[in-house]
């Protein structure tokens, strides 16, 4: 089956897009995996060490950025395969709305979840 459309070939309307936010998502989650690794994050100290980083503007910004960049490669990423899939008219139109919804949730309930374990927000 030859490919319609995808943004994971040069020149596609978002394929930039999508390899800088999985470098970014790579890079993060390397450092994660790395400090999770080599720190002990069990005990309670830790744990309000973290949740006093938490509220910190930058590292609660890092967070929704995080949130926000892996929301659009995901989305990015499921769309092209369902549109190398062959879907088109109606169908395309759905799987558009569904995801862009599906986005909004997601984004919404984790700046929602992100504030609530800031202090700011009662979820």
């Amino acid at each position: 089956m030859a490919e319609r459309y995808s943004s994971f070939q040069p020149g596609g309307r978002r394929w930039l897009w999508q390899r800088i936010t999985a470098a970014f998502l790579v890079v993060v989650l390397a450092f994660h995996f790395f400090l999770l690794h080599f720190v002990n994050h069990a005990d309670e100290v830790t744990f309000a060490m973290s949740q006093a980083r938490m509220e910190q503007l930058t590292y609660f910004s890092l967070m929704i950025l995080f949130l926000v960049t892996a929301t659009f490669h995901g989305v990015n990423g499921v769309y092209n395969a369902l549109i190398n899939q062959g879907i088109s008219g109606t169908k395309k139109t759905a799987a558009k709305a569904i995801l862009g919804l599906a986005s909004v949730v997601v984004i919404v309930q984790g700046v929602r979840t992100a504030l609530a374990w800031a202090g700011g927000v009662p979820l």
